[in-house]
């Protein structure tokens, strides 16, 4: 692969940003459509919706018809979900990420670049949950350039932005079906903090659990 060159956001980047963050969310419709199949509530409404209708028509075809629908119904709920985070946060901050990021205090976004395509992006902002702590947010990596390490070297960015600017910690949050990047923390050396669950309804339904890491760089946090 072609060096990677990690630099600062420039307006033209914009399409390309809101591409890389729209297709890496979508990419967890199929982990989180799994991971509310294997919820209780929804085993066992799918399995009184079969025993009940194989009871009273004496077919296995209505039932079987019957749970092929939820869960196609399902599926679409998810996927309704994700789109509706995909908007929510492109009318957040990545619609204006110049304003968001580049000229608020103690916040930038960076690109990846591999050819001249921007092939990843990462930034962060002051956390106001978290006083003296900037959080990590908007990490992706087009599927096509995982694995050379460009995640990684995001991190670094990062954690190197907020010493120099005299933080004491990086924090970020992901999610229960983001296992990939749950695993590339950790290796970076950030510790788990707490998991919770949002409050939204459609989170509560689904047990979407998040999970908050934490980077401490006054102990010398790991970012090799």
């Amino acid at each position: 692969m072609a060096a990677v060159q990690i630099r600062r956001y420039r307006d033209d980047d914009a399409e390309a940003a809101k591409e890389i963050f729209t297709l890496g969310i979508s990419e967890h419709v199929p982990s989180s459509f799994m991971h509310l199949l294997k919820q209780p509530p929804t085993q066992m409404l799918l399995m009184c919706v079969f025993c009940a209708l194989l009871t009273s028509s004496k077919s296995f075809l209505l039932p079987v018809l019957a749970v092929t629908l939820l869960l196609a119904g399902a599926r679409q709920f998810v996927v309704h979900i994700f789109n509706r985070y995909i908007d929510t946060s492109l009318r957040k901050d990545l619609n204006d990420i110049a304003g968001t990021y580049m000229r608020a205090k103690d916040s930038c976004f960076w690109v990846a670049e591999v050819d001249g395509r921007v092939v990843a992006t990462v930034a962060c902002l002051p956390n106001e949950d978290a006083p003296g702590c900037l959080e990590l947010k908007r990490m992706s990596v087009r599927r096509s350039h995982r694995g050379a390490g460009i995640a990684k070297a995001l991190c670094r960015t990062v954690a190197d932005f907020t010493r120099d600017r005299g933080y004491a910690a990086v924090v970020l949050f992901t999610s229960v079906v983001q296992t990939d990047a749950q695993k590339l923390y950790e290796h970076m050396g950030y510790e788990k903090m707490r998991e919770f669950v949002v409050p939204e309804l459609a989170a509560k339904i689904t047990n979407f659990t998040l999970f908050e890491y934490r980077l401490d760089l006054q102990k010398g946090g790991k970012s090799e």
